[in-house]
Parts: C-alpha cells; sequence; structure tokens
C-alpha cells in the first residue's frame, strides 16, 4: 500500500518539552487520527510536518517527495485547518477567494462558494462577525478548494454542534473515496475518530505510546473490570495498565479473547478511543 506521508524520526526540542523519534505512515485512502493531552506534542507535530517550525532532526517525505527540498510543490497538495487564523477577521469569503485564486494553481472558485452555501456562510460578512464554529467552516471550505491530495487538520470539528460536526465528517469520508485522497486529522473529539479514522496514532509526553488501526484498538483490545483479590492473579506481561477505582480495578488488556482464555475473570468491556487514553495517561503498570 503506497504511504501519501511518512514521517521517520522527527524530533523538536522547546525548554521543558521535547517530541522525540516521531515515526508516521499513512497510506493513501486512509484517515489517522491523533489523539492525545493538550501539550502531548500534536500540534508541534502538525507544525512540523508542514515545515512551520524548524525541526532538531527527522525527515518528512509527502507525495514521495522530501518536504525541505520540495514545500511549494507539495503544498499546492495539502489543505490545511489550523487553530492560528491566516487571514485577517476582517476579510469575507469575497476577499478570501481574491486572494486563494493568486496562491494556489488548481483554486476552484465554484467549489468554494459551494462550499460557502452548504455552510451557509454569509459571503459579505466579514468573519470577525462569525461564530467559532462558522470560522471553522471557513478554514475547512479553504482547505478543500484547490482539490488537495492530503488534507491535515488540528481540531477541526472544535466549536461545532453536533449536526455541523456531522456534515464535516461526511465531507472528509468522501474526500478520501477515490482511495488516493488521506487525511491526518488531530482531535479532542475521540468519538468522532472512532466514527471515521482508519488508524489511531496517540502521542503522549512528545512521544508515541501506540499507533494502530481503528478496528484493532476498538475491537481487540478490553478494558477488564475485577475486585483486587482477582486483579492479584494477573500477570504483569498480560496488560498495558490498570487505574484503581473506589470499589474495582480497571485493566486494560491488548487482547481481550486470549485474556478470556488464560482468566476466569467475567467484566472485560469494549473499550472507547477515550477510556484507552484514560488509563494510559492515569493508570499504573
Amino acid at each position: 500500500m503506497e504511504n501519501i506521508l511518512e514521517v521517520k524520526n522527527l524530533s523538536k526540542k522547546y525548554e521543558g518539552f521535547e517530541l522525540k523519534n516521531i515515526n508516521l505512515k499513512l497510506p493513501k485512502g486512509m484517515i489517522m487520527g491523533l489523539i492525545g493531552e493538550n501539550g502531548a506534542g500534536k500540534t508541534t507535530t502538525i507544525k512540523s510536518i508542514l515545515n512551520l517550525i524548524k525541526i532538531n532532526s527527522g525527515d518528512i517525505q509527502i507525495l514521495g517527495l522530501n518536504m525541505k527540498n520540495n514545500e511549494r510543490a507539495i503544498k499546492e497538495n495539502i489543505g490545511v485547518v489550523l487553530n492560528d487564523n491566516f487571514f485577517s477577521e476582517y476579510l469575507n469569503p469575497n476577499d478570501i477567494n481574491k486572494i486563494m485564486k493568486n496562491i494556489y494553481k488548481n483554486w476552484d472558485e465554484k467549489l468554494f462558494f459551494k462550499y460557502i452555501k452548504d455552510f451557509k456562510l454569509p459571503k459579505e460578512k466579514i468573519s470577525k462577525e462569525y461564530s467559532s464554529g462558522m470560522k471553522m467552516k471557513l478554514k475547512i471550505a479553504v482547505a478543500l478548494s484547490h482539490h488537495p491530495k492530503l488534507l491535515i487538520l488540528d481540531e477541526p470539528t472544535s466549536g461545532l454542534d453536533p449536526i455541523a460536526r456531522s456534515e464535516i465528517l461526511d465531507i472528509f469520508q468522501e474526500f478520501i473515496q477515490n482511495e488516493e485522497n488521506s487525511i491526518l486529522v488531530s482531535s479532542h473529539i475521540t468519538s468522532d475518530l472512532e466514527h471515521i479514522a482508519d488508524y489511531i496514532t496517540f502521542i503522549k509526553d512528545g512521544e508515541i505510546v501506540l499507533s494502530k488501526t481503528r478496528d484493532d484498538l476498538l475491537e481487540k483490545y478490553g478494558i477488564v473490570k475485577c475486585s483486587e483479590e482477582e486483579f492479584k492473579t494477573i500477570d504483569k506481561k498480560d496488560y498495558i495498565k490498570f487505574k484503581k477505582n473506589r470499589y474495582e480495578y480497571e485493566v486494560l488488556v491488548e487482547d481481550k479473547r486470549e485474556f478470556k482464555k488464560k482468566y476466569d475473570i467475567k467484566v472485560i468491556d469494549k473499550p472507547t478511543l477515550e477510556d484507552i487514553m484514560l488509563i494510559y495517561i492515569k493508570g499504573d503498570k
């Protein structure tokens, strides 16, 4: 399977924080979700990939090209949504269209205004007068309107109500239907990623602690709920981490079927991404 994005041994040092040896492979036609706490390194990873910050070491290949040497050609084929505002808030969609026509060779004015209409964004209003959800929809419209092959998105559904989020997620899934386009998306709304992501990469304290298919995580992983006596019978090598609650232990296991064969513990729940993330962050080994 051909990769649209490859990140090898990416490192970036700040005072008090370090992004350490990040390795990612995103195949064509797939969506990868980045999860982790605030400050874990998700946005730093995205900005490093986009060459918006100077990295200490590593190699980034997009569409088979090295980012350092081919940035302009690569960015013609990338749609980006970041928390930072790329435009003055005193511009309206008409103004933005005029600017983008001079930036991207493949800018599609007709498609842009279709998104503006579909998202119910007033063309004459400056974006300063938009709600936070409307501003996010405007960013997404801009990101999609030059026919990119890769979308890189940082919290793209933040500030959207459930109906608008559902609409945006449908657009993202349509975007990859040709099996050539891909999406790298960071989100705190892990339930969104459960619906659309093919791969999940979890970053904690600047390091990747896991990167697996969504199905592996949601179908194979399990959360064992047991008493203290039952927990004492579990070999440390048979679980990832555990969390002690007031009345029970929650134990994260990598393969719930294999665990069931070995232990006579009845309650093993199917986890959500949020469950997995919480036990990794707050649990003990």
